[in-house]
């Protein structure tokens, strides 16, 4: 017989007028190169596109849908790596190749049936601010461009690629008052030898 695990403390705090700002999102979007990656472009020798991902990134994505709050992709870019992550990740909404990000966001918001009031975008530079303009709460990462950190409602400590987008799903998990209950869900399932 093992002991019981003892529950886990939320690690994270944020000012309560940051948290009120986050509150009610049910989807978020996310830019990709430069929030989800580094920003940099990567080619092959037969000039194929490569990207790297963080992990963290990708846990929060998936505590986002574990939450109740649609992560939603809207990239001026395409590629088979990022299609590829995404679908590892159960992302189904997801936009390529479109730089004229706002039209985008807008059908999708039309398709779940919310509005911008309902919404959160992290993006890092001119594409993405008329999506940020709009959105309840805005997001940048700590390497943006100026005029998207100006902005944003917050300005993560982490760089694109290097967990900024976790930083973004934890900060709305934690407004939306999941946060505790999914880090505590991760525990049991680990005391019971549960993946995650």
């Amino acid at each position: 017989m093992t002991d019981p695990a003892r529950p886990l403390t939320p690690a994270l705090h944020y000012p309560p007028e940051l948290l009120l700002q986050a509150q009610g999102i049910r989807v978020a979007f996310f830019d990709v190169d430069g929030v989800l990656t580094d920003g940099g472009l990567y080619f092959s020798e037969s000039g194929e596109t490569l990207k790297r991902f963080s992990t963290l990134d990708g846990q929060g994505l998936k505590l986002l849908q574990q939450a109740g709050i649609t992560p939603v992709v809207i990239t001026g870019r395409d590629s088979a790596p990022l299609r590829l992550r995404l679908q590892a990740l159960g992302i189904s909404h997801a936009r390529f190749g479109t730089e004229d990000k706002r039209p985008a966001a807008e059908t999708f918001l039309s398709d779940l049936g919310l509005s911008w009031a309902q919404a959160a975008a992290m993006g890092d530079d001119w594409p993405d601010l008329p999506m940020m303009q709009r959105v309840a709460f805005a997001c940048a990462p700590a390497n943006g461009h100026a005029q998207a950190k100006a902005i944003a409602h917050h300005v993560t400590a982490e760089r694109g690629g290097e967990g900024a987008a976790r930083a973004f799903c934890d900060l709305l998990l934690v407004a939306s008052g999941q946060y505790a209950r999914l880090l505590n869900d991760v525990g049991v399932n680990a005391h019971r030898g549960a993946s995650a």
